[in-house]
């Protein structure tokens, strides 16, 4: 059995191309690229435009709208933990340039409408200083909201969130702290790296996100595996059988090799200071131990990682987790038209879909279903009646997305990967007949991988498209 080889490879079909789009790029090494210090929080300019106006007449936001949008704000900023708020006020372009020059050159811009007009006359800093915008305008605060479609369409990176909800407040937060939190992650990756040729490229990715990514050595890890300690092994090996509701095919050599791969995995992440994780030999790793459960275990804590290299897979779970604070399941697709059905299965996924701070799903511990059941890989069962959000960003400029409802999870599945549900989609028919026509690719990972988050996401992914200059493609 191969050690550094992918999928394809592993199953010998398409070596040769798999290993060309490998090489098409110069990975830097992690031990090459000091690790970053301390993320600290992502800073986002607050500016409420213009003067309260009477609460009696007059369009414009009075002061008791203004002092609920602050506390929800100052809520907000608690909660979320990662942010921080630095909240003014303007009437002038000058005010809002002092704004900006305090909040840092890159601290993107909620601006809140306060009287009528008020953002027309002082948002132009903004525009000039490339910042992405999200416009918040409660109802009858003005008439300003109506140029924000017009600035998006202008090239400004505008959103729009017209809405008496001052819970929507936090939602703005949490789309505009993703363009930060980008600029500041380190990606580690075992090549070769898999999915479109832009997401493959470090330069690129680095170019559009502001993300680093860095190649680690097999012999890093492989150190890492060895230098486990004991203790922590079998505390994870404890934790998965005792939490299994069924064993059924893996040994305990085989759930000894994925306890220790998970830990290994896990002082890797906490060595290199890294914020996400993808691995292109994943296929090749069954001798030292498959890193499922150790997937399992970062995306559960809010670490995106990515099965076979794909990074566009990881580049959109780092969108769900930035965003949402959720996991995602990243999984190959498979149709069935006669119940306007989407299959989406894998045999890694996390326990924790509702976020690290939620329950985890029931699960067995199984073998891998593509290997003759051999190694050890959790069948995750997630939730009956809930709605998801299945997407993909692809050549670092649009995303494809879709919803559904899961209305079919196995008590043990056959065929296929290990953990699947079974998703009631629109019109599964259509959505088969143009599966990935925006891929210019024939490689089948890239074609069939998505990533699955709970939840109906969609509004939230145009939004934050508008922030990130992308576009949004509905499949189905």
């Amino acid at each position: 059995m191969c050690d550094r080889c992918t999928r394809r490879e592993f199953f010998g079909a398409g070596a040769a191309g798999a290993l060309l789009a490998g090489a098409a790029f110069t990975y830097a090494w992690a031990s090459e690229v000091p690790a970053a210090g301390p993320r600290g929080k992502s800073r986002i300019c607050v500016i409420f435009t213009g003067d309260p106006r009477p609460a009696d007449r007059d369009w414009g936001a009075d002061t008791g709208q203004v002092e609920a949008m602050r506390a929800r704000l100052a809520e907000a900023e608690a909660k979320l933990g990662n942010i921080e708020l630095l909240i003014g006020e303007s009437r002038s372009p000058e005010e809002t340039q002092a704004l900006l020059d305090q909040s840092g050159p890159e601290a993107p811009v909620l601006a809140i409408n306060v009287a009528n007009f008020a953002m027309t006359r002082v948002i132009d800093p903004v525009f000039k200083a490339a910042r992405p915008m999200l416009v918040f305008s409660l109802p009858a605060s003005g008439h300003d909201w109506m140029y924000a479609p017009r600035w998006l369409r202008a090239g400004h990176r505008v959103a729009l969130l017209p809405s008496s909800d001052y819970n929507e407040l936090e939602r703005a937060l949490r789309i505009l702290r993703v363009v930060p939190m980008m600029r500041r992650s380190r990606i580690l990756l075992f090549p070769p790296a898999q999915g479109t040729s832009a997401a493959r490229s470090p330069e690129e990715v680095k170019r559009v996100l502001g993300a680093d990514v860095v190649a680690v050595e097999e012999k890093t890890f492989d150190d890492l595996i060895n230098g486990a300690d004991a203790a922590a092994v079998q505390a994870e090996i404890d934790a998965w059988t005792q939490g299994a509701k069924e064993i059924v095919e893996p040994n305990a050599e085989d759930i000894e090799k994925a306890a220790r791969v998970s830990v290994a995995l896990d002082n890797l992440i906490r060595q290199e200071q890294a914020d996400a994780l993808a691995i292109g030999t994943c296929m090749g790793w069954l001798p030292k131990g498959f890193p499922c459960l150790g997937f399992t275990r970062l995306r559960d804590r809010g670490i995106p990682a990515a099965c076979e290299g794909d990074m566009d897979s990881l580049l959109t779970m780092m969108l769900f987790q930035y965003a949402f604070d959720l996991a995602g399941f990243q999984g190959n697709a498979t149709f069935d038209t006669s119940r306007n059905a989407l299959w989406t299965a894998h045999c890694t996924a996390p326990l924790k879909m509702d976020g690290p701070n939620g329950e985890s799903a029931p699960y067995l511990l199984r073998g891998h279903s593509e290997v003759g059941g051999s190694g050890c890989v959790p069948e995750v069962q997630y939730r009956l009646g809930q709605t998801i959000t299945r997407a993909k960003f692809v050549n670092l400029e649009t995303i494809l997305a879709s919803t559904g409802k899961i209305i079919e999870v196995p008590e043990r599945a056959v065929h296929g990967c290990r953990t699947q549900i079974v998703t009631e989609v629109k019109d599964a028919a259509k959505m088969a007949a143009n599966w990935s026509s925006a891929l210019e690719t024939e490689d089948a990972m890239t074609l069939l991988h998505r990533v699955v988050a709970y939840g109906d996401h969609m509004d939230s992914l145009r939004h934050m498209a508008n922030l990130m200059g992308l576009k949004v493609l509905e499949e189905g």
